[in-house]
């Protein structure tokens, strides 16, 4: 009986690399776990993605479900009878011009205005 050397090789083991560059691999361990995506460049660089998305978005998604409104719209998109909203292709969310629709339960609306409004992160035309 022979043994295949081939199959007992690890392609991701840490003891295939130089010490040196062992928490380098760790590191990209770690931000894979995180959502972030780490790809070649063309021009010897590295893509960095990251794939999580805001919980605010997150919470948009799942709230489009209660309000009694959009649902509607859902529905007529099914029958054919909405044209100016269309479901996203890879999450079946509402969207209108493709952009996410926001509910109008729990004050999500207000909060997502005041949060555009009051962060550092926002710049709102005519602020600095």
């Amino acid at each position: 009986m022979v043994e295949d050397a081939l199959s007992r090789k690890s392609m991701g083991s840490l003891a295939r690399l130089e010490a040196c560059q062992r928490p380098l691999a760790l590191e990209v361990h770690q931000l894979a776990g995180l959502g972030v995506l780490l790809t070649d460049s063309s021009e010897r660089g590295v893509i960095v993605q990251n794939m999580e998305e805001s919980s605010l978005v997150t919470e948009v998604k799942e709230k489009q479900y209660s309000d009694p409104m959009l649902v509607h719209l859902k529905e007529g998109i099914h029958k054919h009878k909405t044209t100016t909203f269309s479901l996203g292709m890879d999450d079946g969310t509402l969207r209108y011009q493709g952009r996410l629709s926001v509910p109008n339960v729990d004050g999500l609306q207000e909060r997502i205005m005041a949060e555009a409004h009051t962060s550092r992160y926002f710049v709102h035309p005519g602020s600095t």
